[in-house]
């Protein structure tokens, strides 16, 4: 058996190449431009990002505008670099 070779590409995130997701993570335009864009640990930096994000404003997922402001994050945080932590943020130490 031949080991599996995993596909890098040159992450827009982390401007170094890496190793690519397996699969889109959205369906159509937005999940083709992650997937051609961003690498595995770029992805993964978001949901963690997210997560606070969804924990630190306690958004709930069922509402429209609640998922639009996490799309418009998520374009900032993978694409833009401009991505901000809540106001008054502190990280929890684990």
């Amino acid at each position: 058996m031949g080991k599996i070779m995993t596909k890098k590409i040159l992450c827009q995130k982390l401007k170094i190449e890496a190793e690519a997701l397996s699969k889109a993570p959205f369906p159509g335009e937005l999940g083709l431009k992650i997937l051609n864009n961003i690498s595995k640990q770029a992805w993964k930096e978001w949901i963690n990002h997210q997560t606070m994000l969804i924990n630190e404003y306690r958004l709930s997922m069922i509402e429209a505008k609640a998922r639009q402001f996490l799309k418009e994050e998520m374009n900032k945080f993978l694409f833009e670099d401009s991505a901000e932590k809540p106001a008054g943020y502190t990280p929890s130490e684990n």
